[in-house]
């Protein structure tokens, strides 16, 4: 071949390597871009929809019952009994005193005057004098689709600013607790994400010592919420799902929290790669491949125990489970996608000013434990004495699991959701100092016409009735009441009941409680009128404020014992098809649930001894199961994955040891900042968020820096290359290991190789 042809040739050849030079080169412009520029548009459309959750949200307990629940059935048919969609509230006033004729009247007058405020109905009862004649209480209806927070402090700075001296106005009753509850989530779209986003600011600042990769970070999360909110809406507003106060709260913090912890992952990968390869596209690439499948597994892991939730009889509870499922599944693509964009965008000035360098050397030394540290030290440590370390550390935390026996998680009172002041709770007491504790909150009970008479006995006969109202039914006009005559005919169990002079239908009678609705004794009260009933009146239909929270709690228990069996089940299965082993994720999910009843246990006392909290919801425990459950297993796939990976390599002690070295850092930080994200629900002032705060956030700290840090690699190291069972790696000898870190060593020294002569060739390219 002649001097020219060789020439031609070569030129043929470079320009057969330069074409794919340039679309690679152009594949590495555009990808990124693409992908910032769509998460960006996302988030840009989604961020409106943070002040608009309301319009597709409630916080009506009954609407989350189940259809088949009494308290459900009488609602659906209440308006058969009343002209209009309304909630009562109840305006106290009190003095010192009995009140004259004068104060009465000038009160009178003021309630009347009531109905100028905008969402407040016309029928407004007249002020009504307590027995002792100190006290006086009226009845405001106020629209039930009406801004009730605006209407009820409307109504109480009205009255304040014109009752006589002496005389104290409490706005309460339904309407007033309902106030309370709208005003305790009103800084859920601020505050809570500004204290959220404040503290994983902080954290991260701490760990990575950078401006910009925190920056980084936290875009990803908030780009993935607010994605998730605009997608989340429109479900909502489809009617796909059900959304209130606390399912907006937990949405927030799941998906920052989950979301950073993704990008934590990422970020160690993608600095361990820059520190062994010099182009940040094959560091890129690398770290989206070995993080992608923990993040999977973790993720989905994440997912499946949510959406485990729509077994739950609890429309709140089953809603939760796909609304968090998808956030969880933007925390995820956010964290794959955006933030490898973004960070290859920026290159090694990701982190600067501690720009990572090539040293595959050092990073092959850090993973082989020649260096110090403090997981070094520990890893070293529980190499030592692994079984006296987990046996020690699994009794410290059965000791506290032992607390968990005084959790009352049973229930509490409607007027202590609200944590701090509540103007509804102190009109509560006022209230029941005066009337009968369950005024305006009546216990409601509908049965056919014809059976009026046997329910009336059953009513008067109970201690805890004060009294009686009857209401038919009347399809022209709405409703219509029983005149006060025939009611006074009811005075005593045997007295013919009135006969209604409407349409023949359903009647319904309002039954007074002596107790506070939401008091456990007009709880006792109502559940024995439940059994009175079926045994005389078997068609009867009980609800009411009392009937709803009774039938709420049940539900709730129900729950708990129903869906936490079901969860463990399937997060065991898919560990085992993580891990390929069947002892692995035994152990790993023993470890979980006994740290998760340390917390409880710990939680209890806490709520019991410090913050003297009247008990708790029967769904905290389930809520802070689910999320300490699927969110402590992460940790633990975190680790286990690496230590995997590392046994296949160096064999499953050495391996173990070097997945907590190389972990150490990356899941601790993640344990931080979720800690951190969720207790950032306690600026919410309400009870349920303030006890799931505090379990999680304690909770993942204990898995954090005990079970997956200490308990985990002592009890695995402890058992060797068994917890593997019966997978091959179970089986592994001494001379197939020695092989299998040859062939791991030639790999890197190979891959070493490679990567100069890349450089090499991009430097020529140039």
């Amino acid at each position: 071949m002649s001097t020219a042809e060789k020439t031609a040739k070569r030129g043929e050849h470079k320009g057969e390597h330069k074409a794919p030079r340039k679309i690679a080169k152009w594949v590495r412009i555009l990808l990124p871009t693409l992908l910032i520029v769509g998460w960006l548009a996302g988030a840009a459309v989604g961020g409106p929809y943070f002040g608009r959750v309301s319009e597709v949200s409630s916080n009506d307990q009954t609407t989350y019952l189940p259809s088949s629940a009494d308290a459900t059935q009488v609602q659906k048919i209440l308006s058969e009994f009343r002209a209009s969609d309304e909630i009562p509230a109840i305006v106290v006033f009190a003095g010192k005193d009995k009140l004259t004729p004068e104060q009465i009247a000038s009160i009178s007058s003021e309630v009347k005057a009531l109905t100028d405020i905008a969402g407040v109905s016309k029928d407004i009862s007249p002020a009504i004098p307590s027995e002792d004649g100190k006290a006086l209480q009226a009845f405001v209806p106020v629209q039930a689709d009406s801004e009730i927070g605006d209407v009820v402090a409307e109504i109480g700075d009205t009255l304040r600013s014109t009752a006589p001296d002496g005389v104290s106005v409490h706005v309460t009753g339904p309407a007033g607790l309902t106030a309370d509850l709208v005003a305790g989530f009103a800084g859920i779209d601020g505050i809570l994400l500004g204290v959220a986003l404040l503290a994983v600011f902080i954290i991260l600042i701490c760990v990575y010592r950078s401006l910009l990769l925190p920056v980084a970070v936290l875009a990803t999360s908030m780009f993935a919420l607010c994605v998730a909110l605009l997608s989340v809406w429109w479900m909502a507003k489809a009617g796909i799902f059900m959304l209130s106060g606390q399912t907006q709260g937990i949405l927030f913090i799941l998906v920052i929290g989950a979301a950073t912890d993704y990008s934590l992952l990422y970020v160690s990968r993608y600095r361990e790669e820059l520190r062994m390869t010099r182009d940040k596209w094959s560091a890129s690439i690398q770290a989206i491949k070995k993080s992608a499948e923990p993040i999977a597994a973790s993720g989905g892991t994440v997912i499946v125990g949510l959406l485990c939730l729509l077994f739950s009889d609890l429309k709140s509870n089953s809603s939760l489970g796909p609304v968090a499922a998808v956030g969880i599944v933007f925390a995820m693509l956010s964290a794959l996608t955006l933030l490898p964009a973004l960070l290859f965008a920026f290159g090694r000035a990701s982190f600067w000013p501690r720009r990572p360098k090539y040293e595959p050397e050092v990073v092959a030394a850090e993973h082989g434990m020649a260096t110090k540290g403090i997981w070094v030290k520990l890893a070293r440590g529980i190499k030592k004495r692994p079984r006296t370390i987990w046996i020690v550390t699994s009794l410290i935390l059965i000791v506290g699991a032992m607390g968990a026996t005084q959790l009352n998680a049973n229930g509490v009172p409607q007027s202590d959701l609200v944590l701090g002041a509540s103007e509804a709770r102190d009109g509560q007491v006022v209230l029941g100092e005066h009337f009968p504790g369950g005024t305006g909150s009546p216990v409601l009970v509908v049965v056919p016409k014809a059976e009026l008479q046997e329910t009336a006995n059953v009513l008067l006969g109970m201690d805890g009735v004060d009294g009686v109202t009857v209401v038919a039914a009347d399809s022209p006009s709405g409703a219509a009441t029983v005149t006060a005559e025939g009611i006074q005919a009811m005075g005593a169990p045997g007295t013919p009941a009135p006969e209604a002079t409407v349409v023949n239908g359903d009647i319904m009678i309002q039954g007074t409680l002596v107790s506070a609705a939401d008091s456990d004794a007009a709880a006792d009260v109502v559940r024995t009128l439940r059994d009175n009933l079926a045994n005389t009146v078997p068609d009867a239909l009980v609800g009411g404020v009392t009937a709803t929270a009774i039938d709420t709690n049940d539900a709730s228990i129900h729950d708990r014992n129903l869906i936490i069996p079901v969860v463990l089940g399937v997060i065991l299965l898919i560990l085992m098809l993580l891990l390929r082993s069947v002892l692995a994720p035994v152990i790993l999910i023993l470890t979980t649930v006994l740290s998760f009843g340390t917390a409880l246990g710990v939680a209890a006392l806490v709520f019991n001894g410090v913050f003297k909290f009247p008990g708790a919801d029967p769904a905290v425990p389930l809520f802070g199961f689910i999320f300490l459950v699927a969110l402590g297993i992460d940790y633990n796939i975190f680790l286990m994955t690496r230590v995997r990976e590392e046994s296949l390599k160096h064999g499953t002690r050495e391996g173990i040891m070097r997945g907590l070295v190389i972990t150490g850092g990356v899941i601790t930080s993640a344990g931080l900042v979720l800690a951190a994200t969720f207790s950032a629900l306690a600026v919410i002032p309400i009870l349920f968020l303030a006890q799931i705060a505090f379990i999680v956030a304690f909770g993942v700290l204990l898995d954090t820096f005990v079970v997956r840090s200490v308990l985990v690699p002592a009890l695995t190291y402890d058992i060797g290359k068994k917890i593997w069972w019966p997978s091959k790696l179970a089986r592994m000898t001494d001379e197939e290991v020695a092989k299998a870190e040859a062939a791991s060593n030639l790999a890197e020294d190979e891959a070493a190789a490679k990567e100069a002569n890349h450089e090499k060739a991009m430097l020529a390219g140039k």
